[in-house]
């Protein structure tokens, strides 16, 4: 054989037991390897499952929360309009009661107006009479006839004080 066959043949047994020594030496290395990244994963998928799991306990603790607020929002709403009905009730009420007292103190100003307007035409009435009863007593007292009603009078007094 020729030297540079042989020079060849050498350099490729050499390279086969370089990589049959790189196989047998790398190949834990690389099984090792390839089990931790297994290992990672299957951890990773674990822990994305659990976090799965936690987000959709949280989104459905966030829609019970988020219906237990409208439910109460609504009855927030309710009990607002029940409120502002009994209110404009209670206003109404207030109302119809200050506009009967205005009515009655209407009522009662116009009955006083009325009495003091009788009051003065009876006054005047009286003080009608009384002006023409004296005027007629001024005219019918003169002289002698004048006196004798003055006398029976006078005497008429003693029985009627007695």
């Amino acid at each position: 054989m020729d030297e540079h066959v042989l020079t060849l043949l050498y350099l490729w047994l050499a390279l086969a037991a370089l990589i049959a020594l790189v196989v047998w030496k790398g190949r834990s290395a690389v099984k090792q390897a390839i089990q931790s990244k297994i290992a990672q994963i299957a951890f990773d998928l674990d822990e994305a499952e659990r976090l799965k799991e936690e987000a959709q306990q949280t989104l459905a603790e966030y829609k019970r929360k988020q219906r237990e607020a409208l439910a109460q929002a609504e009855e927030i709403v309710d009990h607002a309009k029940k409120e502002a009905e009994r209110l404009q009730e209670l206003g109404r009420e207030k109302l119809e009661t200050a506009l009967a007292r205005r009515e009655a103190q209407a009522m009662d100003k116009i009955a006083q107006a009325e009495e003091a307007a009788m009051r003065e035409v009876r006054n005047a009435a009286v003080e009608v009479a009384t002006t023409a009863t004296a005027e007629i007593l001024k005219e019918r007292m003169s002289g002698a006839e004048g006196d004798k009603l003055v006398d029976e009078s006078i005497k008429d007094l003693g029985g009627k004080l007695h």
